[in-house]
């Protein structure tokens, strides 16, 4: 679910090295942090994300998403984790 305060914890800066984490804005970039919290993120960011954007968006997302864009290990995990 989407909250009135739209800021990222501090601990996704390390996986999203290639952007501006100041101007991350996680409803605008929702895509972009879903699928680096799957690529390279831990558990702490997929609780997170669940929980923010909520698990049948997140899944929606995910399926929604180029083969290549997930690591082929990370797609098992997570098809297991959000369904």
């Amino acid at each position: 679910m989407i909250t009135a305060m739209n800021t990222l914890p501090i601990y996704f800066k390390p996986i999203l090295w290639s952007y501006y984490f100041s101007d991350c804005d996680p409803v605008k970039m929702k895509k972009t942090i879903i699928s680096q919290s799957l690529n390279y993120g831990s558990t702490k960011h997929w609780k997170w994300i669940k929980s923010f954007y909520g698990q049948n968006e997140v899944l929606s997302i995910f399926s929604s998403l180029p083969k290549t864009e997930i690591k082929e290990k990370t797609k098992k995990l997570a098809e297991l984790y959000f369904s």
